[in-house]
């Protein structure tokens, strides 16, 4: 009976969680994280993205402290942040929550930093639905770790989205099925003053507002080895 109570207790701070409504203060703290969370990977040398997946990315997707309930098996609930490759660089963000899933290493209720990427433009459609499942809408797989372009080779080839999951430092692919995806329209709003739609955004048609900047450039530098082929 105790742990019928306190799954429900832990489903309900979830919902609370997910229908608090944010500050602009808020937003701007989830940006700096994902800054953060994407520095730390890349300074991660040989245990990070391969270069190869890096060139290949259209668009990356980071959700930083996703939090798992302690009870609840695959009661989990994250807000991220999304910006894709354009042509004249990387789009200005916008906002997107995850919830659902499980994950398998995951104990607790500790906190894992997620990254997705989008390596063709079936992902980057994706990012633009309303919301998708992975591992159903949309076929991911779990991400191959290594600096070199030899780590990236057995990847599933028709995934059109990439999973990892840095959780108390350590970085590595993760099997992201059944996690929904679903856009917040509302922060997204909130933080450009006026309703804006993902598309516009995320195909570089409004500016990187200036909170965003130092997000973005860091994407840009990481994932620079772009497909010059396609973008000439």
């Amino acid at each position: 009976m105790k742990n019928i109570v306190a799954s429900l207790c832990v489903c309900f701070m979830l919902t609370g969680a997910a229908s608090a409504a944010s500050t602009r203060e808020d937003l701007q703290a989830r940006i700096a994280a994902a800054k953060t969370v994407i520095d730390q990977i890349m300074a991660a040398k040989d245990s990070t993205i391969p270069l190869n997946i890096l060139e290949q990315a259209t668009c990356v997707a980071v959700v930083p402290g996703l939090k798992k309930g302690a009870f609840v098996v695959g009661a989990q609930y994250g807000q991220g942040v999304v910006t894709c490759r354009t042509g004249h660089g990387w789009s200005a963000p916008v906002f997107i929550r995850m919830a659902g899933g499980s994950f398998g290493f995951q104990i607790g209720g500790q906190s894992t930093d997620l990254v997705l990427v989008a390596v063709n433009d079936r992902g980057f459609q994706d990012l633009l639905k309303s919301k998708f499942k992975i591992g159903g809408d949309a076929s991911a797989a779990a991400g191959p770790v290594g600096r070199s372009g030899q780590a990236a080779t057995d990847w599933k080839m028709n995934a059109e989205l990439l999973s990892y999951s840095r959780n108390k430092g350590l970085f590595a692919g993760i099997d992201l099925d059944g996690t929904a995806v679903s856009q917040n329209k509302d922060d997204t709003e909130l933080y450009y003053g006026q309703p804006q739609t993902f598309e516009a955004v995320l195909k570089g048609s409004v500016d990187v507002p200036a909170g965003a900047v130092a997000f973005v450039r860091d994407v840009a530098e990481n994932f620079m080895r772009a497909k010059h082929h396609d973008d000439h």
